[in-house]
């Protein structure tokens, strides 16, 4: 991930994220990429695999538990917790690790899944 592209596009400039000098003060001792292109990847799986290609969220609930560094390989994780076929909405679990198998992100996601 191109973390000064997405600081332009989202209008993030943390300096968490682009300024080392900065970011060698905090918790971290270094830069950390932005939380929102890990729940990115959550999408992208919502969207095009678990339940369906063509799933639309409704709903996601984010928890960051771990900073994301540069260099670090993120795997999305979805699972499903509940169907509900009344409202046709599906309620998954969803993580986001990196190659440490470190949960760097988890929460829960309901998707209305494409209709047949």
């Amino acid at each position: 991930m191109d973390v000064y592209l997405y600081a332009g596009l989202s209008d993030d400039f943390n300096p968490a994220h682009i300024n080392e000098a900065h970011a060698r003060k905090p918790v971290f001792k270094t830069r950390i990429a932005h939380g929102m292109p890990a729940a990115g990847f959550i999408s992208a799986v919502l969207g095009t695999q678990l339940p369906a290609p063509g799933s639309i969220y409704i709903r996601q609930e984010l928890n960051f538990l771990a900073p994301v560094h540069m260099g670090d390989t993120i795997t999305a994780r979805v699972e499903v917790v509940e169907v509900d076929n009344g409202k046709k909405r599906v309620r998954m679990r969803t993580t986001c690790v990196n190659q440490n198998s470190e949960t760097v992100l988890d929460g829960e996601a309901v998707v209305s899944p494409p209709r047949r």
